[in-house]
């Protein structure tokens, strides 16, 4: 998977269609990214480049619930690409 915008633009289309608020922001959060589970926002550092916030977008995978049943076909696609990359 090249790091693009266009594949950045695939993966904020994955977890907004998994129920989640992406905020691009600045913070003291050492991973590049900020999980609030209860309101389901993705708080990712926006001082980063595309490959930093696509890598971020990949580590959350372990801490989000991403239902690939609820997903439509195409981004179902790309889910399954991104968790190869990261196992």
């Amino acid at each position: 998977m090249n790091p693009t915008r266009h594949t950045l633009k695939k993966i904020e289309q994955l977890f907004e269609e998994a129920g989640y608020e992406i905020i691009y922001e600045r913070g003291h959060f050492t991973s590049g990214y900020c999980l609030v589970e209860h309101q389901r926002k993705l708080v990712i550092n926006k001082f980063y480049d595309v490959e930093g916030r696509i890598q971020a977008f990949i580590d959350l995978l372990d801490e989000v619930k991403i239902d690939p049943d609820k997903l439509s076909p195409k981004t179902t696609k790309i889910f399954k690409e991104l968790y190869k990359l990261k196992n």
